[in-house]
């Protein structure tokens, strides 16, 4: 028996890093899993395919969350071909990519987010978990200077995760929880590798501070364990290096 036996988890930006793994861990305690990708289906039909390889139910669904017509297509996935939504972990994040509209961090790591959770909310029965996943750099970059590089990016999550917390009365009146989990610089994603491009060595000097940084899988590990674990609504889970930054914060 699974810890999600006969529940669905929808697991926003999950064709590859932390959120495909996340997906994998949950479609493996027994949930059916929608994938979420923007643009790369091949990679979404990938952790697809690996999940039911593994004896898993899992598809693929493309959306952009920053339009309404991606959120809606991805809530009505879950109901369509699973008949329900017990678990939306919040895991798609961006801005640092090139080529983006002036304010497409802010759309993407804030008001998706919202329109995301108001989305899924309808449709989630009393003792539904949402998990929203942020990094140190974010959640305490009002008391903690960034990288200049990754500061418009650490602003807009934090903004997400004030939006959402604003919501917790409205999820406790539904019996639906939310958990914060932060964690340090993450070996191998695209944000580390985008940073330290940007900013030759920025991962080398982290990693001094912390000690460690967690990998992808590790990170996911504990992104999933939070979609069950018995904590409070509004909890923040942090995972690494977290008392650099003071987490009284």
């Amino acid at each position: 028996m699974g810890l999600l036996d006969n529940k669905t988890a929808i697991v926003t930006g999950s064709s590859r890093g932390i959120g495909a793994e996340v997906a994998k861990i949950l479609a493996g305690e027994g949930a059916a899993v929608v994938v979420n990708y923007r643009q790369k289906a091949p990679r979404a039909n990938k952790v697809v395919g690996e999940i039911q390889a593994a004896g898993g139910r899992a598809v693929a669904v493309g959306a952009d969350l920053t339009t309404q017509e991606g959120v809606q297509a991805l809530a009505s996935a879950a109901m369509e071909e699973f008949g329900s939504l017990n678990v939306l972990v919040l895991n798609a994040s961006g801005g640092m990519e090139s080529g983006m509209e002036e304010d497409y961090a802010l759309k993407l790591n804030r008001d998706a987010q919202i329109n995301m959770l108001n989305a899924a909310v309808p449709l989630m029965p009393e003792g539904s978990r949402v998990v929203f996943v942020t990094s140190h750099q974010a959640h305490f970059v009002e008391t903690v200077p960034t990288m200049p590089e990754y500061e418009p990016v650490a602003r807009s999550k934090r903004a997400g995760e004030d939006a959402l917390r604003e919501l917790l009365p409205n999820l406790s009146d539904k019996g639906i929880s939310l958990v914060v989990v932060s964690g340090d610089m993450i070996e191998g994603t695209v944000t580390a590798t985008l940073l330290d491009r940007s900013n030759p060595g920025a991962i080398e000097a982290r990693r001094a501070e912390a000690g460690k940084l967690y990998s992808v899988e590790e990170f996911a590990a504990e992104v999933a364990k939070m979609a069950t674990a018995d904590v409070e609504s509004g909890h923040t889970e942090y995972v690494g290096g977290a008392d650099y930054f003071g987490k009284s914060a």
